[in-house]
């Protein structure tokens, strides 16, 4: 696992041993960061479940002004600050945060850490997704800019609703056993 592009490209990112952590693969992240490069510049990114940081870590190397990193494991948590290290990004670009995805997003409404640019959610394939998207999309203004997108990494069969509150998804890409699901804010 390597950051693909930017400052901090060529970095070898140490992985998570544990089996319940389902890295994005290099592949996928690219083909992430192609679709959104026009938007990486100067955005604060949110990664929910980060794993091992991999995608924040690929935003901020792109041009993201900042990375919020989010996982419910204080050991993930330890592995994301090890490899922010390994790649030397600087401290007041980043904040790591030991909670679930929910409960970090009413923190976050309740302490107004938003809005961010770009969130990116990707929780085990067996965990519920509608409860985090529903919260991100019934507080889009306050946790996301007005022009934000949100970005759901899904197994390509589970299927995800096209439009929730406010927001739809205006993209979906499949890459082997995996997908992206793209929203914004309907306009």
């Amino acid at each position: 696992m390597r950051i693909i592009s930017g400052t901090y490209r060529g970095r070898n990112l140490k992985r998570p041993t544990s089996l319940d952590v389902r890295p994005t693969s290099d592949r996928l992240r690219e083909t992430l960061f192609n679709v959104i490069a026009p938007r990486i510049q100067e955005a604060r990114f949110l990664d929910l479940c980060a794993g091992s940081g991999a995608v924040g870590i690929e935003a901020l190397s792109r041009g993201a002004t900042h990375a919020t990193f989010v996982d419910r494991s204080r050991k993930i948590c330890g592995l994301i600050e090890a490899n922010l290290d390994l790649c030397r990004v600087p401290e007041d670009q980043t904040e790591i945060y030991n909670s679930e995805a929910r409960d970090f997003l009413r923190q976050a409404l309740s302490w107004k850490l938003g809005p961010w640019e770009i969130v990116f959610f990707d929780p085990p394939y067996k965990d519920d997704y509608l409860g985090v998207m529903r919260m991100l999309a019934e507080n889009w203004s306050t946790l996301l800019a007005e022009s934000g997108l949100l970005v759901v990494e899904h197994h390509h069969k589970t299927q995800l609703p096209h439009a929730m509150g406010e927001i739809s998804r205006v993209r979906v890409l499949k890459q082997g056993d995996s997908s992206l699901s793209f929203y914004e804010l309907d306009r």
